[in-house]
């Protein structure tokens, strides 16, 4: 963030846990990836026959892709929640979007007084002339 605001603690607790949740997710998808990349290139010495390592290892690849599609679908979720977040706890521009329309509204209301006022003294002063006028006539 630009600017450093202060923030509740269940807020800071919360962004807290979504830089967990990220770092652990990536971690995990980093780590099953990499585990996939050792079993494919098929370099383990055991003593199980090549048939039965194959089956194991295909077996171990295909709950590490799960684990990388289970860490892929927590961290859209991850983002999800963080929209949600935002949506719900980021007021400052539309604070601004507010404030900045209210302050339009006000001079708009200000320069439109000023009109009213000009006019009823204009008015006002005419009524008067009008008033001399007839009062000061040959023909009342």
């Amino acid at each position: 963030m630009g600017t450093q605001r202060n923030l509740p603690n269940s807020k800071e607790a919360l962004l807290k846990s979504y830089n967990t949740r990220l770092k652990d997710d990536v971690k995990s998808m980093l780590e099953n990836f990499e585990e996939i990349v050792k079993l494919a290139k098929g370099e383990n010495d055991s003593q199980l026959s090549k048939i039965t390592q194959c089956e194991q290892d295909t077996y171990e690849m295909q709950v590490r892709a799960a684990n990388i599609v289970r860490a892929g679908e927590s961290l859209m979720k991850l983002v999800s929640d963080i929209k949600q977040y935002l949506i719900l706890n980021d007021f400052h521009s539309v604070n601004e979007a507010i404030t900045a329309n209210s302050q339009l509204y006000r001079s708009t209301q200000q320069d439109c007084d000023k009109k009213l006022m000009t006019l009823r003294d204009d008015m006002a002063a005419d009524l008067y002339d009008l008033e001399e006028e007839y009062y000061t006539s040959v023909y009342k």
